[in-house]
């Protein structure tokens, strides 16, 4: 019984196997979706004649269109065997004896007998295995990351180490797809019917990238608030996504190699929130009130300052606030240190004696009269 099932098996597998098929990417797939295998079109869509081919076998002539945003991965018997990044319609073609089809011209006796006595040998099933799988090449959305406690990083503008919890997303791109399934997709997925997506929960390969990314936020911050051409601001970060992204894809990179042993690199983040401790609160809060009180308006604020100190003290203390903020700002150069408005110069009064000099002097050239010279010398005087 079991070589006759065996030979109807491998008969029925052949005949089922001569036609061609037109594969292109599953419906509903999710936006995130990164690795999914080709699927014979006619076939899903009810309206194909051949329901009982071989999952597992392209055959010769059938036709491959691969749309915009997405790679094209050919393996056969585990093997990757072509890659295609470039749009359109392809025609499949192997030298593999199960490929073979009478409709694509590969002969009619010889494709029969031989595939034939070949599937009999595996209890009817073809001995090879073909497939094809796209793989995405656009900016994949949705990776999130994010601390439950806080990470530590040592600040270049602060000088010191500060600490945040931090959460955030970033866009994830498939860089080198032949990397990418050879190191690091799970064979699990390298199956009709399945799909690598990086969000899906259940995807231990994308959780795995998902720690590892938090493991590089402290190095990341790091990276990114003592780089001087980011002005050593971390301040200005989740204003900068495009240098943020650098800076993680730095990290992770020299923490993980993600691009040069797996393929990957990250795109663009965007931090939802960053939350510091309260030692860097405060730091910041000192920063700010520097920034504050430096350049044209630093005058007006420090005055203002004081004048709420001296307001408060009165409340506060009476009189004896008020005198206990004047001792202190005596220790340190008193009131008058502060930044003042530059009066103009008074020019001195000039000598009475010079004055009254000057008027003889052009009395005696004739430039005045007696007249002028007296009155200007009762001014001189103050009479």
């Amino acid at each position: 019984m079991g070589l006759v099932q065996a030979v109807v098996g491998a008969v029925g597998g052949v005949l089922a196997d001569q036609w061609k098929d037109f594969y292109t990417v599953p419906e509903g797939l999710p936006a995130t979706a990164a690795l999914f295998a080709a699927v014979p079109r006619g076939t899903n869509a009810g309206r194909g004649s051949n329901t009982n081919g071989s999952s597992n076998i392209i055959t010769n002539g059938s036709k491959i269109v691969v749309p915009e945003g997405y790679g094209l991965l050919l393996m056969q018997n585990g093997a990757i065997t072509a890659f295609v990044a470039e749009p359109g319609g392809y025609e499949w073609r192997s030298d593999d004896l199960n490929s073979k089809s009478l409709f694509a011209g590969d002969g009619l006796v010889s494709t029969f007998i031989t595939q034939s006595w070949e599937r009999f040998k595996f209890g009817g099933q073809p001995g090879s295995q073909q497939a094809a799988f796209f793989v995405s090449l656009k900016e994949l959305p949705e990776n999130r990351f994010g601390t439950q406690s806080e990470i530590y990083w040592d600040d270049g503008f602060l000088n010191t180490q500060v600490g945040a919890v931090t959460r955030g997303s970033y866009t994830l791109k498939i860089v080198d797809p032949i990397l990418f399934v050879k190191n690091f997709v799970p064979a699990s997925y390298l199956q009709p019917g399945k799909v690598f997506d990086f969000t899906d929960l259940d995807n231990a390969a994308a959780g795995q990238l998902f720690n590892e990314v938090v493991g590089s936020l402290a190095p990341a911050f790091s990276l990114y608030s003592n780089d001087p051409s980011k002005g050593n601001r971390i301040t200005k970060l989740q204003q900068d996504s495009l240098g943020f992204a650098q800076s993680l894809s730095a990290a992770v990179e020299q923490g993980y190699q993600w691009k040069s042993d797996r393929g990957l690199a990250i795109v663009k983040t965007a931090i939802v929130s960053i939350e510091y401790d309260a030692n860097t609160r405060e730091l910041l809060k000192t920063v700010q009130r520097a920034d504050a009180l430096s350049g044209a308006r630093g005058n007006v604020n420090l005055q203002a300052s004081v004048a709420q100190g001296i307001q408060s003290a009165g409340e506060n203390g009476g009189a004896a606030g008020v005198m206990g903020l004047g001792m202190a700002t005596g220790m340190v150069g008193g009131l008058g240190a502060l930044q003042q408005p530059v009066a103009p110069a008074t020019p001195a009064a000039e000598d009475p004696v010079a004055k009254l000099q000057k008027a003889k002097q052009m009395l005696d050239l004739g430039l005045i009269t007696q007249a002028d010279y007296d009155a200007l010398k009762a001014k001189a005087l103050g009479l």
